[in-house]
């Protein structure tokens, strides 16, 4: 399954499913529909605790909140002709697949490629920092530039994992259990400001710095995290090119190493690193007007817009 979430007429982002490249469905709505037909006077409240709109939500509610989603689409596609539950792709504002996660976890210095042109030594560890949720961004957001605060705008494709439910001190073995699905991120970092002190954080967190979609894929979608291609282009220009079986410490290891750390949480994002390639070790950094593409195979890809900001 792919989720997403989706804006109509300005409303708030709900979530939606994307059933092909042009269709979305919202489940809840649909599930609605569904409900009221079957004579159900209470559609309303039994849909929003069943099927919530809000995609933190809808995946803390596990495999219920998944099967019931499909009932639901399988009931707007059967009723496609009379249905308000389904939206073409092109008429609504497509937004993050996951709002206000309580945890952004990212690694650092996780591929090997990267290590080396970051001239580092390979860590014994995963190197982790964070963002906040306020870099969230949608799948084809523009990024607004600040010259006056950062000259050296970069660029890090990466695969993110979502977690499905909670859990602490996780065995590798049993880490895909909590992985909830994956989608595509862009870790834009402020390498002058990640750099002014040995915290990475400021650099890193940047509003709108972590443009993510265009899905969430469910686990069950992707057999094997570590087996896809990852590229990033800048104005059609290939500045990565890597394999997610390239990284040094893989999603199963992530998971175990966090969950000793700290409790995952349903909805939590993990960033996994970046390849070689990025903009620090070619100085080539981010302009007004280039254009970010991140595309990782099974899930889909994200593009970004640099624009310079007015500051007055």
């Amino acid at each position: 399954m792919k989720l997403l979430t989706y804006s109509e007429n300005n409303h708030s982002l709900r979530l939606g499913i994307l059933v092909d490249e042009h269709t979305i469905i919202d489940p809840q709505l649909a599930y609605i529909e569904q409900l009221k037909q079957q004579g159900q006077k209470r559609a309303i409240e039994i849909a929003s605790a069943l099927l919530p709109a809000n995609p933190v939500e809808f995946i803390a509610s596990g495999d219920v909140a998944l099967q019931k989603a499909k009932e639901a689409i399988d009931f707007a596609l059967g009723h496609s002709v009379e249905t308000s539950a389904i939206f073409k792709k092109d008429r609504v504002k497509i937004g993050p697949p996951v709002l206000k996660p309580n945890k952004i976890i990212c690694v650092g210095l996780n591929y090997k490629n990267h290590i080396i042109e970051m001239k580092r030594d390979f860590p014994a560890h995963p190197v982790i920092f964070a963002k906040f949720a306020t870099a969230i961004a949608a799948p084809n957001d523009i990024f607004l530039l600040n010259s006056d605060l950062t000259k050296k705008l970069d660029y890090e494709a990466e695969l993110a994992f979502v977690i499905g439910k909670e859990g602490k001190n996780i065995k590798a073995e049993d880490a895909l259990d909590y992985v909830y699905g994956y989608t595509v991120a862009n870790d834009i970092t402020a390498r002058d400001m990640q750099k002014r002190t040995i915290q990475w954080l400021q650099g890193k967190t940047l509003d709108n710095s972590l443009p993510l979609g265009p899905v969430l894929v469910t686990k069950d979608e992707i057999s094997n995290p570590h087996g896809l291609d990852i590229s990033l282009t800048v104005n059609g220009e290939v500045r990565q090119k890597s394999n997610t079986e390239q990284l040094l410490f893989n999603v199963n290891h992530l998971v175990e190493f966090l969950s000793g750390i700290c409790t995952l949480e349903p909805g939590d994002i993990v960033c996994t690193g970046t390849p070689g390639g990025v903009g620090e070790a070619q100085n080539k950094f981010l302009q007004d007007g280039d254009v970010v593409k991140v595309e990782i195979s099974g899930i889909g890809a994200i593009e970004t817009t640099i624009k310079e900001e007015n500051v007055s």
